[in-house]
């Protein structure tokens, strides 16, 4: 505690009177001494008199504010300035007391003074926890994603590498972003890169950097993103397909924290936290020789597995009630509602492309939703035609026979390609904003569209 009165009796008094209640406790009389003091210590509380030779107590108070916001302060005031001190309650001071005074007062307001600082600065931290920025939120109650979200708080604090797995569409970079923001490296950037969207030469100059003359058309050095990353975090997705020559030189990243530009002798060191992601199965990987165990090993040292859709389906609602009021604001639609037909409707499908499909559908079915309520009809448009077939065929064979269902291979070839058909539809053949759609890269899309057949050119108008 510090006591700052110009009355070194009373100064003195106050002092014993807490430290024989267990406070420790130091004292100034002038302005000057406790603004000094303030910024020299770390303190619990402050008991303040408003009127002092040298200064006027209400500055001070301004003073700890602009440096200390959450620092308890305790007025003590006569009472022919209570004015003064209800201006002081109104400057950020927590209570007052009128002179003279009892020790239970004094002691009653001070304790409910640092009760109040322990709970706000408590609230704080859980709203960094499992708010800050609305994109980055893990919404839902369910027990499977409460599970992800304090398996994440308590990794964060550590350096250890993380590996993220699931589906398509769960928001494993959501979870990646989520682990940085809440660990000491939040300062330092995020660098995401996707190991799928990049052939091997590109990848590797992309992430280690390259030396002039490395290769044709390198003109100068390149810096990699292990190197613009330092002091930050590395999120590498779908690490499944990086190339057997990246993962060797990864292995030695996390081994080493060191690398070498391509076409470069000279070694580097990074300080980089890496957190992996994959929808791929990495054992079978590692069984079928496309995977290095001992880079497997290295990455799974934390795992975290985001579950599908299908596993919370108590958190679709909540979700979809959060995207229908980031399109509402996106598109500057007002007030936007879900009818009861709707909520039925989002409730019962499968979701089989998870959290991202689920935010496309609610965004375009709030776009075309009429009188800013979105009924069944509305969503019913906005499902991929791929859904609407996939959820007939179930309900149309099922009538005839379990047995009749198609194979499940089938059933998913017939799925993936009506998806593509339908996103290429809304996007009149322009790739680059169906990809974007869908919720893949623009390389990896044009290898989907080449395994089903399709010509983007047959969509354009």
């Amino acid at each position: 505690m510090l006591v700052v009165d110009d009355e070194e009796d009373l100064c003195e008094l106050i002092a014993m009177r807490l430290e024989h209640h267990g406070f420790e406790v130091v004292t100034e009389t002038s302005y000057a001494g406790a603004k000094a003091r303030i910024h020299a210590e770390i303190l619990d509380a402050v008991v303040l008199d408003l009127r002092l030779e040298d200064g006027d107590g209400l500055d001070l108070l301004e003073e700890v504010r602009r440096t200390e916001p959450d620092l308890p302060i305790l007025i003590l005031t006569a009472h022919g300035s209570i004015e003064t001190a209800v201006e002081a309650v109104k400057k950020g001071a927590q209570a007052f007391l009128t002179k003279p005074f009892h020790d239970h007062e004094l002691l009653r307001k001070l304790d409910d003074a640092l009760v109040g600082a322990e709970l706000r600065r408590e609230l704080a931290e859980f709203r960094r926890m499992v708010g800050g920025n609305p994109s980055q939120q893990l919404i839902g109650k369910s027990e499977p994603i409460k599970q992800v979200r304090e398996l994440i708080a308590r990794v964060a604090s550590t350096d250890s590498t993380v590996l993220i797995t699931g589906e398509s569409g769960t928001g494993k970079e959501l979870a990646a972003r989520k682990l940085h923001t809440l660990s000491p490296r939040r300062e330092g950037p995020f660098v995401a890169l996707n190991c799928a969207a990049l052939p091997a030469d590109l990848l590797e100059s992309e992430l280690f950097g390259h030396a002039k003359g490395a290769f044709t058309g390198a003109h100068q050095d390149k810096t990699g993103l292990l190197s613009a990353a330092d002091g930050g975090t590395v999120f590498l997705d779908e690490i499944g397909d990086a190339p057997m020559s990246i993962q060797a030189k990864l292995l030695r990243v996390l081994q080493e924290r060191t690398y070498v530009p391509v076409g470069s002798t000279r070694e580097r060191s990074t300080d980089v936290r890496i957190v992996a992601a994959t929808n791929r199965d990495l054992q079978a990987d590692i069984a079928d020789g496309r995977f290095r165990e001992d880079l497997f090993y290295r990455l799974h040292v934390v795992p975290i597995r985001m579950p599908p859709l299908r596993e919370r389906r108590e958190d679709i609602l909540p979700l979809a009630e959060h995207f229908l009021r980031k399109a509402a604001t996106k598109h500057d639609l007002g007030r936007v509602r879900l009818t009861p037909s709707a909520l039925g409707l989002l409730r019962d499908h499968d979701w089989p492309g998870n959290v991202r499909e689920l935010a496309n559908v609610v965004e375009a079915a709030a776009v075309l939703a009429s009188g800013g309520l979105v009924d069944a009809d509305a969503l019913e448009v906005a499902f991929p035609r791929s859904s609407q077939e996939a959820n007939a065929i179930v309900r149309d064979e099922s009538e005839e026979s379990e047995l009749s269902l198609p194979p499940m291979s089938d059933a998913r070839q017939r799925f993936d390609r009506a998806y593509l058909v339908e996103v290429l539809r809304r996007t009149q053949g322009n790739v680059s904003a169906a990809a974007r759609l869908a919720g893949r890269n623009r390389t990896d899309f044009h290898d989907l569209l080449r395994r089903h057949g399709i010509d983007p050119n047959d969509f354009r108008s």
